[in-house]
């Protein structure tokens, strides 16, 4: 039986998110490897512009309707839309690694008894069926695995892939969602917009983290200076989470965002093993640590080795000085 992958897009602010592009190239190579066919689906009250994105990488998009996806979380319903595309001949389901890709992958399993290989930093076809390369262990190892069914659910880490739009865009096929999921849903009583929150940890080009070497909630002063002069987004370690000083959203790693920026800049980031999974593929990486020995000096592309707090502010100051203010 020819495989036949479907991606699932997620849409930010009404827009398809850089992931989804990425996760969707992957599905195409993936189905050309194989000799099948992907496809693409959207479920959002108001998909048309995402799907019509997505459409750029993928020969067809469904683009589902589900207005009770504002008020009700989302996964359930893209679940029950994932279960009529399966009984259509779906045999993979590729998503990205996000909070709500998590949800969603755990519903695949639980429901249709699927196999999951989650964390991919590459993905191959070998003939009878994917091959995944994940690295484990904060990237001192990397592990090979492969589905011993026909089906299987496979997340997609950012920059596994670069995002190359189709040679010409493919079809939007629009409806409405085909009635309430099988799946108990969650209503969402309130949404509440977080400050420093405008930009998404996923989609930055730049972003700047703040460890336990910040010393306190004041430390993130700083840290937030240099991400406004960079155009960066504010990100955390799990150390800084845990102690209060910043919200649970902007933690980075193995229990947290995985990000893929054109620069990380951590300051007072040790490194630990838990952090450098939802970090370590940055394509450029800076850190700032008074411990020349600390582990975020083995995957960093320069450790500056002082006080955060005399170099910071004279990189603010360099940084504004050069862009004339």
């Amino acid at each position: 039986m020819a495989p036949r992958i479907l991606v699932v897009g997620e849409v930010i602010d009404g827009a398809m998110s850089r992931l989804s592009g990425e996760t969707a190239t992957m599905a195409r190579l993936l189905a050309g490897a194989a000799g099948g066919s992907a496809l693409g689906l959207v479920v959002d009250p108001s998909p048309d512009a995402a799907a019509a994105e997505l459409a750029a990488y993928l020969p067809r998009v469904d683009a589902v309707t589900a207005l009770a996806t504002a008020g009700e979380t989302w996964a359930p319903h893209a679940l029950a839309e994932i279960e009529r595309l399966a009984t259509d001949g779906v045999t993979h389901v590729l998503l990205g690694v996000t909070a709500d890709a998590r949800d969603l992958a755990g519903l695949i399993v639980g429901r249709l008894g699927w196999g999951l290989l989650a964390n991919a930093d590459k993905v191959t076809w070998d003939g009878s069926g994917p091959v995944v390369e994940a690295s484990v262990l904060g990237g001192k190892a990397i592990v090979r695995s492969s589905f011993t069914g026909e089906t299987g659910v496979i997340t997609l880490r950012p920059g596994a892939v670069t995002a190359e739009p189709a040679g010409a865009p493919g079809s939007v096929d629009a409806r409405a969602a085909g009635g309430s999921p099988a799946m108990p849903v969650t209503k969402v009583l309130d949404r509440v917009a977080e400050a420093g929150a405008e930009a998404s940890l996923e989609e930055a080009r730049v972003v700047v983290v703040g460890g336990r070497g910040i010393g306190g909630p004041e430390g993130f002063g700083l840290v937030d200076d240099l991400a406004e002069v960079l155009g960066g987004v504010v990100g955390a370690t799990r150390a800084s989470v845990d102690a209060g000083w910043i919200a649970y959203a902007r933690q980075i790693g193995q229990t947290g965002k995985i990000v893929k920026p054109a620069l990380y800049l951590g300051l007072g980031v040790s490194g630990a093993m838990q952090h450098r999974v939802g970090m370590q593929s940055a394509d450029a990486i800076v850190a700032v640590n008074k411990d020349p020995d600390a582990p975020i000096g083995e995957i960093a592309d320069l450790l500056v080795v002082g006080d955060l707090f005399d170099i910071g502010p004279a990189l603010a100051a360099e940084l504004r000085a050069r862009r004339g203010g």
